[in-house]
């Protein structure tokens, strides 16, 4: 994401503090003792806001710790039973680890609060890039809903502007498909937060998956969006509102073609009107395509039409 500030408030150094002081068989990493524990020993943050793991991405990191080892330590505290470790942050270390057939990782300990192990995970996400947007919006209600933070806290721990912590959180009021193409990387929450500003939910679903098969840009798409709030001229006064028979053409119509269908019919008649819209002459020539398997040329054979 663009404009994302490097500086995450106030790191993990300052917000958990060390369990226990050094011994002289610890190793120390930027002034943190460090102890080798059996893998075994670990187990997962159940406050992890990462939903999905790159398997490419494991087996690199897999295929480094086989060369070179773990450089930076895993951060893990105390489970309450006492009989685990739990990470904090350092989990996809930890499962690249395991992987490369490591018996131990190195650890730092640390007294945690559930929110700390939430915030802190976060935190090395965000560092990384490594979260897609609804998954950062997750973990940010998380904090708010559970953990009572407000969005001016989560904003200075985490190094965002507020603006940014509630537009991201508004991407949980989006539609499922929205949300899933922006957890599948299909588009970024630019385009999201684009396809949203227009209320119809199935002008919306046309114009998703135009975004996606066309790989429009966040522009392009605010453009479109704009083009669809514009208020609709006005209508035959004999024409009604669709009913919900033809609200359902009319949203099929729009998913096939993956542009602004109007279906309208007279008052009291069988009979009525559908109108395509189109805003370039590459959408014309996709509905044409999809409408009669073929496509058009050049502007020239628009006059055949």
């Amino acid at each position: 994401m663009s404009g994302r500030r490097t500086g995450l408030g106030r790191g993990l150094e300052s917000l958990i503090p060390t369990s226990e002081p050094p011994t002289a068989s610890e190793r120390t990493h930027g002034g943190a003792a460090s102890s080798e524990v059996p893998i075994e020993s670990l187990e997962a943050n159940p406050y992890q806001p990462r939903l999905r793991w790159n398997e490419t991405l494991l087996e690199a990191l897999a295929a480094s710790i086989r060369e070179h080892g773990i450089i930076q330590p895993i951060i893990v505290s105390r489970t309450p039973s006492g009989d685990k470790l739990q990470i904090v942050a350092g989990e996809r270390r930890w499962r690249a680890a395991q992987r490369a057939g490591r018996t131990t990782v190195p650890v730092v300990i640390r007294d945690t609060t559930a929110a700390q192990s939430l915030e802190l995970a976060l935190i090395e996400n965000i560092q990384r890039a490594d979260l897609n947007a609804i998954e950062e919006a997750l973990a940010y209600r998380q904090l708010t809903t559970e953990f009572g933070l407000r969005q001016a806290d989560i904003a200075e721990r985490v190094g965002r502007s507020r603006p940014a912590i509630a537009n991201t959180m508004r991407l949980l009021s989006a539609s499922a498909a929205i949300r899933d193409a922006v957890a599948n990387d299909d588009i970024s929450a630019g385009h999201a937060r684009a396809i949203m500003s227009v209320p119809d939910p199935a002008d919306q679903d046309a114009l998703l998956q135009r975004v996606i098969r066309d790989d429009l840009s966040v522009r392009d798409a605010e453009r479109i969006a704009q083009h669809l709030l514009r208020p609709a001229p006005s209508r035959d006064p004999l024409e009604n509102v669709p009913d919900p028979r033809l609200r359902s053409v009319q949203g099929s119509l729009q998913r096939a073609l993956g542009a602004r269908v109007d279906v309208n019919r007279g008052k009291g008649s069988a009979a009525g009107r559908i109108v395509i819209s189109f805003h370039s002459d590459d959408e014309l020539n996709s509905i044409l395509s999809r409408i009669t398997g073929e496509g058009t040329d050049s502007e020239d054979d628009y006059a055949d039409y």
